[in-house]
């Protein structure tokens, strides 16, 4: 349930923060809430309905109908934030924009609303399945502490960054802005969530100490013989008839070994004690640490990836293509379009990469009963029971760890031939080598990428987009048609770009910047014929007169030096470092080919090189 409930929860964070803040809402606040407010209402019908046709079938029914509805609670969810302006409504809980946090927070409250709505509708059922009897708020209240724990780390940690933005230190905060900043910050955060969420969750679970007694000094017993030392306590989970154990914590003061009463109920102390072996080896092979690293690699994997992948994306002429035949703005057809590649690569991430390492985990933590008992007989009749008193759920598979019918079937295997138990260890290590490799290589191969040409491209060809469709609505608009002209003469369509600037001058005849970039190119043309000095010195002259700056003083000057004028070139240019002393440099290099060379020479270098 827990593994499954991460990914909702991380689904859900995803998708608000996509959906990002705009400056005008879709609707109107009372068509949003309208909208809303039916979503919610046919959630909760169809929550009604499903939880009343699984009630009195069992745990197992319930526990199938809850997970259905959570993945519905995401597709309502995603409605609501699409069609009803969720980002845009939530924008004032950031105080002004100076905590985003609060507004991502408020946007995960309403996805917790959906699943409150469901948790409501299930709790007869949950009393008919468990024998326990709730009021609704205790219920609600039940489930939303078990659920908190999955995502509080990430409310603190995006609340400590807002906070941190705020404080008046400019340096500390370009500190955390930097990437050895970013690292520190994460390592810390890292030290405080292994050090004080084990107690937190506790608590938040109603977890209650082991009472002390015969079976407390056997268990302790055990855990001195282990070299190993923790508190214990008793899980209430689903009314403590679920039968399982866990341990979370890793340093030892801190470290606390859950254990739910049917669970003692139904185990001998020997297969207590293998259940026992399987939790020790969790902590022996510091499985806590490596989930926190394979969580947390998911963000250095989307770091790497995406942003190369943004820029490919706008590359490349099928997303203008797609842009044309929509007839969606391009904001909107690239956040379809990554927020699905994002999305899907977060969900293949941790239900099949993630959900590989945690299964072979539990499959090490199994294996270490050889070590701590010698043998797997008691792990093996321990499995054996909680498979039939769970609703014979032996063969049942799960994508966070190998059926129980899987887990005896290697734990025999190893019986049999311990050399199993070397070789899924090896595996074990050769695959997360193999992952810090991989990370490795997409941190180093993202310098690899032709980044920067992409951006350029997409820069080029989202420009001409934007122009073409600028001048598709406003044909007759001189600026449209100059900037086209701007373009084509950058791609070197020096025709099109001719008609363009010809087409905008007769438009708007006295715009400088018109004038004098179709002086320019008539200058400077690769294609000879096009060439006319005579007539870019007159644009040019008029350039100059309605606005002296230095790039078209430097037009200017190329113009007077085109018809021979060297003197009133050299002069022109002058007047261009005095105007834009910034670019004196370049103007310093035109003086020199203005002095060293003459525009006939040059014209039939060109020609020679075509």
């Amino acid at each position: 349930m827990i593994y499954n409930n991460l990914l909702y929860f991380l689904v859900a964070i995803f998708l608000f923060t996509v959906t990002g803040d705009s400056n005008e809402p879709l609707l109107h606040f009372s068509t949003s809430f309208i909208i809303l407010f039916c979503l919610l209402f046919s959630y909760d019908l169809i929550s009604r309905r499903f939880f009343s046709r699984s009630k009195g079938k069992g745990s197992s029914a319930y526990f199938s109908t809850e997970k259905r509805l959570s993945l519905l609670a995401l597709l309502f969810y995603s409605a609501a934030l699409y069609f009803c302006d969720i980002h845009y409504y939530l924008t004032p809980l950031s105080l002004g924009g100076q905590l985003p946090s609060l507004t991502n927070i408020g946007g995960l409250v309403l996805f917790v609303l959906f699943l409150s709505l469901m948790w409501r509708r299930a709790r007869s059922t949950y009393e008919t399945a468990f024998g326990r009897s709730y009021t609704t708020l205790a219920f609600l209240s039940s489930n939303i502490r078990t659920n908190l724990p999955i995502v509080l780390p990430w409310i603190l940690l995006t609340l400590v960054y807002d906070i941190l933005a705020l404080l008046p230190f400019p340096g500390l905060k370009a500190f955390f802005h930097s990437q050895t900043g970013e690292y520190f910050s994460f390592i810390l955060f890292l030290i405080l969530v292994l050090t004080f969420f084990p107690p937190l969750i506790r608590r938040l679970w109603g977890c209650i100490p082991f009472p002390h007694g015969p079976l407390h000094d056997h268990l302790h017993s055990f855990f001195k013989k282990q070299r190993f030392s923790a508190q214990i306590y008793l899980w209430p989970l689903f009314e403590g008839r679920v039968l399982t154990a866990g341990v979370m914590g890793i340093i030892p003061g801190l470290r606390y070994v859950l254990i739910t009463p049917a669970l003692l109920e139904t185990l001998t102390l020997d297969e207590l004690d293998a259940v026992m072996a399987h939790e020790i080896g969790h902590i022996k092979r510091k499985h806590m640490l490596l989930y926190l690293l394979i969580i947390a690699g998911f963000s250095i994997i989307a770091g790497f990836v995406l942003e190369p992948f943004t820029f490919f994306v706008l590359s490349k002429d099928i997303f203008y293509l797609l842009l044309q035949k929509t007839g969606q703005t391009p904001e909107t057809v690239l956040t379809v379009m990554m927020t699905t590649t994002t999305l899907s690569l977060m969900v293949l991430y941790f239900r099949y990469l993630f959900g590989f390492f945690i299964r072979n985990f539990e499959r090490q933590a199994d294996l270490h009963v050889f070590e701590a008992l010698g043998s797997s007989h008691s792990i093996i009749s321990a499995f054996e029971k909680i498979a039939i008193l769970s609703g014979n759920t032996r063969d049942l598979p799960s994508w966070h760890h190998f059926g129980i019918g899987q887990r005896v079937d290697y734990l025999e295997k190893c019986e049999a031939n311990p050399a199993w138990i070397r070789r899924h260890n090896r595996k074990v290590r050769l695959c997360l080598l193999t992952y810090l490799l991989v990370l490795g290589a997409l941190a180093f191969g993202q310098s690899l990428l032709p980044s920067d040409t992409w951006e350029k491209m997409y820069e080029e060809k989202y420009t001409e987009y934007i122009i073409d469709q600028k001048l598709m609505h406003e044909p007759d608009k001189a600026l449209w048609l100059r900037l086209a002209g701007d373009l084509m003469q950058y791609k070197k369509m020096e025709k099109k770009a001719l008609q363009a600037y010809e087409k905008a001058l007769l438009l708007e005849p006295s715009n400088p910047e018109i004038l004098n970039n179709l002086s320019w190119l008539l200058l400077t043309s690769e294609k000879l014929e096009l060439r006319d000095p005579l007539r870019a010195l007159k644009l040019a002259r008029s350039a100059a007169m309605l606005e002296p700056r230095g790039h078209v003083l430097d037009t200017l000057a190329t113009a007077y030096w085109a018809n021979n004028l060297f003197n009133e070139a050299i002069e022109t240019e002058k007047q261009a470092i005095f105007v834009d002393p910034e670019q004196s440099e370049y103007y310093q290099q035109q003086i020199r080919k203005f002095s060293n060379s003459d525009y006939e020479t040059s014209l039939k270098r060109s020609n020679e090189k075509m």
